[in-house]
C-alpha cells in the first residue's frame, strides 16, 4: 500500500471511530439528560415550586425533569430501587433510615430540600389545655412519622415520653389526662380529624386537606432536635456521585426555588439546605 493510501485509510478509520464515539459514547445526549423523580400527589402550590425547579433544572444544566406521582408513604422508594424513577424527593432522615432499616435497603440522601413542621389540628378545640380525661388523638402509624407526632405532644405538654430517636405509644411515660393515642395511615389523619379531639397531620396531607397552618393549635418547634426531619433528595448509593443528579441537586438548591418556595408556602415548608438547627 502506497503512503498516499495508507494515510487516506487511517483517516477514515479516525472517521469511523468519531461517528461511533458521538452516536453512541456521548454522555450529554438527551437522554442521559432526563431525569425522573418520585413525588407524592402533589398541591396547586407544590406544582408551581416544581415549575421553578424544572426550570432551573432546563436553564442552567440541560436537564428534563419528568415526575412521577405516589399516594401513600411506602410506594416512591419502592419505586426507587426497582428502577421506576431515577431519584425522589418526598422524605425526611428519620423516614429513610427507618425505612433502610426495615427493608434492607441502601437508599442516601444526595442533598437537602425543606423542613415543614407538622401540626397538631382540632376542631373541637382552640387550645392545648383544653383537651380533657379520655380525649382521642390521632397520630401517623409509620414509625419515623409516629414518632415525630408523639414528640409534638410532647412539646405540646400533654405527654411525656423515654428519651431515643424512634418511640412508640408504649414509650409514654406520662399520660395525665389519659388520652388515647390512635394510629392511622398518615393519609387519614386529616380525615378524621372530625371524629377525634385532635389530630397530627403532615404538612403534605394538611395541604390537601386544606388545614391551614392558622387553624393549628400547636406547631412542632425547629430546634437541635429537628435536623432528623429536614426532606431530602435520595438516589440509591450506587448512584449518588452520577454528575446529572448533583446538577439537578444545585437546581433545586438555588436562590430562584428558595424564593419559589417562600413564596408558595410562606412559613409551611422552609428550605433547608442552608439553614443552621444549632
Amino acid at each position: 500500500m502506497s503512503k498516499k493510501k495508507w494515510i487516506i485509510s487511517g483517516i477514515a478509520v479516525l472517521a469511523i471511530a468519531a461517528v461511533g464515539y458521538f452516536s453512541f459514547g456521548n454522555h450529554d445526549s438527551k437522554e442521559d439528560k432526563t431525569i425522573t423523580v418520585g413525588r407524592m400527589s402533589a398541591t396547586k402550590q407544590d406544582d408551581q415550586v416544581w415549575d421553578t425547579i424544572k426550570k432551573e433544572a432546563k436553564d442552567k444544566y440541560g436537564i428534563t425533569v419528568k415526575v412521577k406521582y405516589f399516594t401513600d408513604y411506602s410506594q416512591p422508594n419502592k419505586a426507587l430501587t426497582s428502577g421506576d424513577v431515577d431519584v425522589n424527593a418526598f422524605q425526611h432522615y428519620a423516614f429513610l433510615d427507618a425505612y433502610n432499616k426495615k427493608n434492607k435497603t441502601d437508599i442516601v440522601s444526595i442533598g437537602k430540600t425543606v423542613i415543614s413542621p407538622i401540626h397538631l389540628y382540632s376542631t373541637t378545640y382552640k387550645s392545648v389545655s383544653d383537651f380533657q380525661d379520655g380525649d382521642t388523638i390521632v397520630v401517623p402509624n409509620d414509625p419515623s412519622n409516629e414518632s415525630r407526632a408523639l414528640k409534638v405532644l410532647k412539646y405540646a405538654g400533654l405527654i411525656d415520653l423515654k428519651d431515643g430517636d424512634l418511640v412508640t405509644v408504649k414509650d409514654i411515660t406520662k399520660n395525665p389526662k389519659n388520652l388515647k393515642i390512635k394510629e392511622l395511615s398518615a393519609d387519614q389523619t386529616a380525615r378524621s380529624i372530625n371524629d377525634v379531639q385532635g389530630a397530627v397531620v403532615n404538612a403534605n396531607y394538611a395541604s390537601t386537606a386544606k388545614l391551614s397552618e392558622k387553624g393549628a393549635i400547636f406547631t412542632e418547634p425547629l430546634n437541635k432536635d429537628s435536623e432528623k426531619w429536614v426532606n431530602l433528595i435520595a438516589a440509591n448509593k450506587k448512584d449518588k456521585n452520577k454528575k446529572l443528579y448533583k446538577d439537578f441537586v444545585k437546581a433545586y438548591q438555588s436562590d430562584a426555588v428558595k424564593k419559589a418556595i417562600n413564596k408558595a408556602y410562606g412559613d409551611t415548608s422552609i428550605p433547608a439546605w442552608d439553614r443552621s438547627f444549632n
